[in-house]
């Protein structure tokens, strides 16, 4: 019996057909991400840029910097935590976050802020349990720089079909030096997005409601934008494609403008 070559060992690349249902599947998880977003902001009223001036000053000029300071906090707990606990269930992330958004929000501002590094931190271990689904290792530097170019996705209540998806780009040689100046650029960013959470769980009233539906819809969009990103990843893999040309393709289905290749 004769040494079977590298090319009999390799799976067979999938087809063009398969390609498009998946890319197609894709696209909807990117559709449906904001759905909820939406619920929460006609619940909450108002648009999401109108939240962040309900915030105290003092509160919106620190943002940035505990953002900051909750995206590191949580990078080394998520990671810790995968020693001591399986990957879960996409269903027990959303129920974890949302019993946390509940129990902020009841208290108002000072518990919504106290919940909030550890909200982002289960949103983390989230995103790594995607891409360990999709066959990517968390440890791995690379695969921590993607899951927190995930957290770079447009907010679940700023989300439309023409999002930014510049955290979808080609991935590069990645050190774990890198992974600490991604945070650094993504925290401002995203701490414009928790600060329209935190000011949706402190509506008066609705409270512990507002700051339930706020992170449950926060898990599910992070999730699925998850699965858009390595969904990409692990398709340009197996269909044997270039990640720049599947993501134009992607592009193209999500109705953004196509973007010209260097």
């Amino acid at each position: 019996m004769g040494k079977k070559t590298y090319s009999e060992i390799l799976p067979a690349a999938i087809d063009a057909t398969a390609v498009e249902a998946r890319l197609k599947a894709l696209a909807e998880r990117h559709r449906r991400a904001g759905n909820v977003g939406i619920q929460v902001l006609n619940m909450v009223g108002g648009q999401a840029e109108g939240l962040l001036s309900r915030l105290p000053v003092p509160v919106r000029s620190r943002l940035d910097d505990s953002t900051e300071r909750a995206l590191r906090m949580a990078m080394e707990t998520a990671h810790r935590s995968r020693g001591y606990f399986p990957d879960s269930p996409g269903w027990m992330s959303r129920a974890m976050t949302t019993a946390m958004g509940a129990a902020g929000g009841a208290g108002g501002l000072p518990t919504a802020l106290a919940e909030l590094p550890v909200t982002t931190t289960v949103l983390l271990r989230a995103i790594q349990d995607v891409a360990a689904e999709y066959g990517f290792d968390p440890d791995e530097p690379g695969v921590q720089y993607d899951c927190i170019k995930v957290f770079a996705a447009a907010g679940p209540l700023d989300h439309d079909d023409g999002s930014d998806l510049a955290f979808l780009s080609t991935r590069v040689a990645v050190t774990g030096k890198a992974v600490q100046a991604l945070v650094a650029k993504v925290a401002p960013r995203l701490a414009t997005v928790l600060g329209q959470k935190l000011a949706a769980q402190t509506v008066p009233v609705l409270g512990a409601a507002a700051g339930a539906a706020t992170n449950y819809a926060f898990t599910s969009y992070y999730q699925q934008m998850a699965h858009v990103h390595f969904g990409l990843r692990r398709l340009a893999i197996e269909a044997d494609r270039d990640h720049a040309e599947l993501l134009e393709d992607f592009r193209d289905l999500v109705e953004l403008p196509s973007v010209k290749r260097a």
